[in-house]
């Protein structure tokens, strides 16, 4: 009973970890579009928030061997909600994206604590059941997160205190638990070639999928503000891009435990283009049509990281799944920082639709690279199991390695 009631505060914390800072980034994105920033500021916020998401990610074990992991918990969350709370203070992009580095350390740092906590609690007989009330339990939160933007009005204290108040409301599960902490784990070594050497192809799609989830969540709100859609529709485009997500990921993971998993890749890619053609193009859809457009292209792009880790652990020893999932990790934060404000400067020049003009161009780009490492290389012979990659922190390398060592997923 106590290891559920210990699970049990540690999920509830990632909820309100995840209904915080999921509620942030199109927040910010509406507010600066109300405050008129322009489009390449609005970019440079979400970059602001990968930039801190890698700085926490590298400090959070560092900071929890020297003050464990309860107080490191409490440091993270503070500086999160002091991140969201600025926001009240001054409306001035640059100021913001600072706020937002805060808020990227926050929630790598929290993640960080979380998953090592339950790294140390889980069994060989818990593990899965473990792993899928945290893979549901994120995964919810963050849809719930984008539909919680409908009823936050931009721009106005009471949203970002909300917010700030939903983010300081994370330390109450974890902080109170009886459970006595885990010892800290070691830091993964970073070593960003390690996943450069194991596979060329999956570094590559690591940064396509960056390329398209950071950049349609971080600036996804200013294409749906430039084409006519109002806040609360805005709320359910975004979240119809997560359930699109969420859906594809067990007839993904079918087909890529059965089929060369660098087709299944291409083909995704080529949907995924598909997606950005049709939606890019289209005018004078209806409501229905861009919520649906959303959930194909969340569809077709969700599942690329878990699909290129899956075929780079491929290649990799079981001592080295744990640093080539940080590796991989640190290719997507890359991706992630210069997505947004690419994608910005890219509509601010030419439109809306530039934003899956880009998304699109990388993809052909991870198509024409995928033939040509077919042909530079045979599929492994032996092949890990898919497992959903959360790209949350270094550590969750280590809960998921034992996945895949295991014969089936």
């Amino acid at each position: 009973m106590s290891l559920v009631v210990s699970f049990a505060s540690l999920f509830v914390s990632v909820i309100l970890l995840q209904l915080s800072s999921g509620g942030v980034g199109p927040l910010d994105a509406l507010s600066g579009f109300a405050l008129g920033f322009t489009t390449a500021e609005i970019g440079l916020l979400g970059s602001g928030h990968f930039l801190g998401f890698f700085l926490g990610c590298w400090w959070a074990p560092r900071l929890m061997g020297s003050v464990g992991p309860s107080r490191a918990f409490a440091a993270f969350t503070a500086l999160g909600t002091m991140g969201i709370l600025g926001h009240i203070l001054i409306a001035d992009p640059y100021a913001w994206a600072g706020l937002r580095m805060m808020q990227g350390v926050c929630i790598a740092g929290c993640y960080t604590v979380i998953e090592a906590w339950l790294q140390a609690k889980v069994t060989n007989q818990t593990r899965g059941r473990a792993m899928g009330a945290y893979r549901v339990a994120d995964i919810s939160a963050s849809l719930v997160a984008q539909l919680v933007i409908g009823v936050l009005e931009p721009a106005h204290y009471a949203s970002y205190t909300a917010l700030a108040l939903v983010c300081c409301a994370a330390l109450l599960p974890l902080t109170l638990t009886r459970i006595t902490p885990p010892e800290v784990p070691d830091a993964p070594r970073l070593e960003p070639r390690l996943a450069w050497r194991m596979s060329p192809l999956a570094v590559a799609g690591v940064l396509v999928s960056a390329l398209s989830g950071a950049s349609f969540r971080m600036v996804g709100p200013v294409y749906g503000t430039e084409v006519g859609l109002e806040v609360s529709q805005i709320a359910l485009f975004l979240a119809a891009y997560v359930a699109g997500g969420a859906v594809s990921q067990l007839p993904v993971g079918w087909l890529a435990d059965r089929f060369d998993r660098r087709l299944v890749l291409i083909w995704l890619s080529v949907a995924a283009i598909v997606s950005c053609l049709a939606t890019g193009l289209a005018s004078g859809l209806s409501t229905t049509g861009i919520m649906a457009l959303a959930a194909f292209f969340g569809l077709t792009t969700f599942p690329i990281y878990s699909i290129s880790a899956a075929h780079a652990h491929d290649f990799a020893e079981t001592s080295e799944r744990v640093a080539l999932s940080a590796a991989l990790m640190f290719w997507y934060a890359v991706g992630a920082i210069a997505a947004p404000w690419i994608a910005s400067l890219l509509i601010d020049a030419y439109g809306p639709p530039a934003l899956f003009a880009m998304i699109g161009a990388g993809h052909v780009a991870l198509i024409l690279f995928g033939l040509v490492r077919m042909r530079m290389r045979p599929s492994a012979s032996e092949r890990t199991p898919y497992v959903y990659a959360p790209r949350t922190s270094f550590i969750v390398g280590r809960l998921m390695s034992r996945f895949r060592d295991r014969d089936e997923p």
